[in-house]
């Protein structure tokens, strides 16, 4: 088996199921313009903004697929080569939610490049679970299924 360097479906369908679908642009939580399936620009690099105008499921699909190239990068570069699909998926939805600086300077990442097999990643997961310094249940249920696919626990 080659190096993984996209993201599958099951990555795809946490990130649609974590971020939802909204067609019109509002705040997230962290209080930045979001719009579609989380993205904050769009492929020609624009901020969203809460002006912008509606968009569709199918072209939030299309935004989705442009936005998550950015983070299959950052995990390809950062990660080692040892990497499953599952493991691959996992911190690639981890990184389109939390940004790739965040995962470059995480102990998740060191802990993943060290030994992929390590227990005590899953604990590393679930340390990101805030916004703006208050525990988001959202955010944990999403690292809690983040680390599922991670070690390929069985979803849903």
């Amino acid at each position: 088996m080659g190096k993984i360097t996209k993201i599958g479906p099951k990555g795809l369908e946490l990130i649609k199921r974590f971020e939802g679908f909204r067609s019109k642009p509002y705040l997230c939580p962290a209080g930045v313009p979001t719009i579609g399936y989380g993205a904050t620009f769009y492929p020609d690099g624009k901020k969203v903004t809460l002006q912008d105008e509606p968009i569709t499921e199918q072209q939030a699909e299309a935004l989705l697929l442009d936005t998550v190239r950015i983070f299959e990068k950052c995990v390809d570069s950062y990660c080692t080569d040892e990497l499953t699909q599952s493991q691959f998926d996992a911190l690639v939805s981890f990184a389109y939610n939390v940004g790739c600086m965040n995962l470059k300077i995480s102990t998740l990442l060191k802990k993943v490049n060290k030994n992929t097999k390590d227990p005590l990643i899953e604990k590393e997961f679930l340390k990101w679970k805030k916004s703006n310094g208050k525990v988001l249940y959202g955010l944990l249920v999403r690292r809690q299924a983040e680390a599922a696919l991670y070690f390929n626990r069985n979803q849903e």
